[in-house]
């Protein structure tokens, strides 16, 4: 029987921060496994044969108001300073997205769109996020009408396409996530700090894992290892309902499907990212070379399609958040509190949509408890 002080299961970002915490401040070995064949979890990068560095599962843009999660980035990587921009596929046109004072004057003639612009500052100040389901409850029939269309042309059709499900059955935190912009700041994120990796988000990683006192074994799934290994203390950064063999049934999640492929162009669209909320059965097209401004002559794209996750066959990638899964993770969490010594967090461990920063931050507060 193999025994070791921590086993970390999983190898993306909320695994390595706390592997990483475990063997640089408490001196600590540690053994993080992870059934895929590479480390980096979601956000692994690698270089295509064009020379462009490819996010595999989706664009990844890190961004923070933690100087002290930017900071501890900062340790392992230089940075490559990025402020995403998207645009969305609207009646036949590229629009600015998030919706705000530009993207009226995209999508209406001058007259409504001037009406409109005053009307919303007037209602709500200037450069405020206001949220589509606040515009369409407003009795102003202007006000209205902009929540309506916003609502109608970029956040139902893509919401239904993202979640398999209609808005209405959605937690109200995620449809909080597409308000308007009453501003011009075409930027999809306003924090302070935005950046990619200079080298990538994998070189990230194995900047964070180059420790003496830690061993990483891929192709390792959990429940091959489990019965061969002695640990004083496990942190399970896979699924939760996994890990308990699926007792109290399985949790929901959404998956991805990415079709990625090289074009003989030099570029593919104007911007990093654009959404198609109404046509189309994909929801986002990524062009990558627009992250980390790489010169080549071809380019290469992503296209995503939404689709239901199936155990063995695909990734889970979000979780689906309302009162009743709620209740069903509750189940499984009164069950990981009777283990000694056992760890779950992560997006999976904690069923729970994490932006990166959000994760190392859990990570780092769940050392901090175990120092």
């Amino acid at each position: 029987m193999e025994k070791v002080k921590n086993l970390v299961v999983g190898a993306g970002i909320s695994g390595a921060v706390l592997a990483e915490r475990l063997a640089s401040q408490l001196q600590e070995n540690v053994l993080v496994i992870d059934r895929r064949e590479h480390i980096a979890g979601n956000i692994y990068d690698s270089k295509h044969s064009s020379g462009i560095t490819v996010h595999r599962y989706g664009p990844h843009i890190f961004h923070t108001n933690s100087k002290e999660i930017w900071d501890y980035l900062s340790t392992f990587t230089s940075w490559h300073y990025f402020f995403l921009k998207p645009m969305a596929w609207v009646d036949n046109q590229r629009v600015t997205l998030p919706f705000n004072l530009n993207t009226l004057r995209q999508v209406f003639p001058p007259y409504l769109a001037d009406r409109l612009e005053k009307k919303l500052v007037d209602a709500y100040g200037y450069n405020v996020k206001v949220p589509v389901m606040e515009l369409r409850q407003q009795p102003d029939e202007d006000l209205h009408f902009v929540g309506q269309y916003v609502y109608e042309k970029i956040f139902e059709q893509y919401t239904r396409k993202q979640w398999g499900i209609p808005p209405e059955e959605i937690d109200p935190a995620v449809m909080a996530r597409v308000p308007v912009l009453v501003g011009k700041d075409d930027g999809y994120f306003q924090d302070k700090y935005q950046a990619i990796p200079a080298q990538g988000y994998t070189r990230l990683i194995e900047n964070m894992l180059h420790n003496p006192l830690i061993s990483v074994r891929l192709k390792t799934p959990f429940a091959k290892i489990k019965d061969t290994i002695e640990y004083q203390r496990l942190f399970y950064t896979g699924p939760i309902d996994e890990f308990f063999d699926y007792q109290f049934g399985p949790l929901p999640y959404r998956s991805l499907r990415f079709d990625i492929e090289q074009k003989n162009t030099e570029y593919y669209q104007p911007t990093a990212v654009t959404n198609y909320p109404n046509n189309f059965d994909f929801t986002r097209i990524c062009e990558h070379k627009h992250f980390l401004d790489e010169k080549t002559p071809t380019t290469v794209i992503s296209v995503e399609f939404p689709q239901a996750f199936k155990r063995g066959e695909n990734e889970p990638y979000y979780p689906i958040s309302n009162p009743q899964t709620a209740a069903l993770y509750q189940r499984y969490v009164q069950e990981a509190v009777k283990l000694p010594n056992t760890y779950f967090f992560g997006r999976l461990g904690a069923y729970k949509y994490y932006n990166m920063d959000q994760a190392i931050s859990a990570a780092l507060d769940l050392f901090k408890q175990i120092q």
